[in-house]
């Protein structure tokens, strides 16, 4: 399957959004919904609606066209989506307003906050709410996470004969690593993260993966870019990924040619989130989709595009857990626990990387 879309939010979107929320933290309106009504009262309106339109949820990214597919097939839902960057789809549903085009989006989890304090979103909790862990949820429901990605390794096994399992291997080895564009890339900046805790850092603490990288630079290792092209052409010989790019790229170019691995210290998990626009023209078919999405068949449509189901307690079939990598390589993945430390220290990142990682790049 294509995954064409990397988990990058440029640095600039963030500051925009995060702008605008310091100068408008609510919003009029009179588009009121009630939300708190029964799955089936919910159901019985969402088909009454028809249709639901989403943003930054485009067929070819984490598998939701199965979940497209199957809201229309089982509730008569029609759909559209125009694929975004987080920013934008804040920024839509803040232009827009009443004249809402867009009913759901999905952003990364740094994005729901902002969506909320803005007075963007429509709480709702789903009947799943229980399965949910505490840091992938808002207390009243305005966003919950559908999925998660891990940082890890991807490994070209014909320019590596022993592919590095830990931060330590990489350290010591002496071959090529890439992460990316870490002064705009979101997925580059959690590997900054990841390496800092496995190093003693946090995210009040980046020092520790700022030098892991540094060191690499120096000796000439850090380099390139890590798209599928570059990893087709060998040009990579490491590149740390999120887990669920880092899958599709294999599944993409060759299954046996690429190692996958969680590095054994530790990494950082983050995710992607839904938001109900408060605005929405088809406000329970969205509370519909968040429904499903959670549901047991809406998770395993995610783990088909590779992204990690949110719930723990999903059964997945058999073809579909081997799709993914093996649960005990996530013991010691953790997710940020302080997320307005981390939305400070992103705003950071940009100028500590550029002086003291890319003035040693080679």
């Amino acid at each position: 399957m294509a995954i064409q879309k990397l988990w990058k939010k440029s640095l600039i979107g963030v500051l925009a959004i995060s702008m605008l929320a310091a100068c408008s933290n609510s919003t009029s309106n009179s588009h009121d919904v009630n939300s708190d009504l029964t799955l089936d009262e919910i159901t019985e309106k969402a088909k009454e609606e028809g249709t639901v339109n989403s943003v930054g949820m485009p067929d070819t990214w984490a598998n939701w066209v199965e979940t497209w597919q199957e809201l229309d097939a089982e509730y008569s839902l029609k759909h559209k989506d125009t694929d975004m960057s987080s920013a934008e789809e804040l920024a839509k549903f803040e232009a827009e307003k009443e004249d809402a085009t867009a009913d759901i989006g999905d952003v990364g989890i740094a994005f729901g906050p902002i969506a909320k304090d803005k007075g963007l979103t429509l709480p709702y909790k789903t009947s799943y709410w229980d399965d949910i862990p505490q840091w992938a949820k808002d207390d009243e429901g305005h966003w919950i996470v559908g999925y998660t990605g891990t940082i890890s390794f991807l490994t070209d096994t014909n320019n590596v004969k022993n592919a590095p399992t830990s931060w330590a291997d990489i350290k010591n080895g002496d071959y090529t690593v890439s992460i990316g564009d870490a002064l705009t890339a979101n997925q580059a900046q959690f590997a900054i993260l990841a390496a800092a805790m496995a190093f003693g850092g946090d995210e009040s603490n980046i020092q520790p993966g700022i030098d892991f990288f540094a060191e690499l630079a120096k000796q000439g290792r850090l380099q390139g870019d890590p798209s599928v092209a570059n990893l087709e052409k060998g040009e990579i010989d490491v590149a740390i990924l999120w887990d669920f790019n880092a899958l599709g790229y294999r599944h993409q170019i060759d299954e046996d040619r690429f190692n996958v691995v969680v590095p054994s210290e530790g990494s950082v998990t983050s995710g992607y989130a839904t938001v109900i626009n408060k605005y929405a023209k088809n406000p329970h078919a969205a509370m519909l989709t968040r429904e499903y999405i959670l549901s047991d068949a809406g998770q395993e449509n995610l783990a088909k595009g590779y992204a990690r189901p949110i719930r723990d307690n999903v059964e997945l079939s058999q073809d579909v857990k081997a799709l993914l990598l093996p649960a005990e390589m996530y013991k010691k993945a953790q997710p940020v626990k302080d997320q307005k430390q981390w939305e400070e220290t992103t705003k950071q990142i940009p100028q500590i990387y550029q002086e003291q990682v890319l003035i040693h790049a080679k």
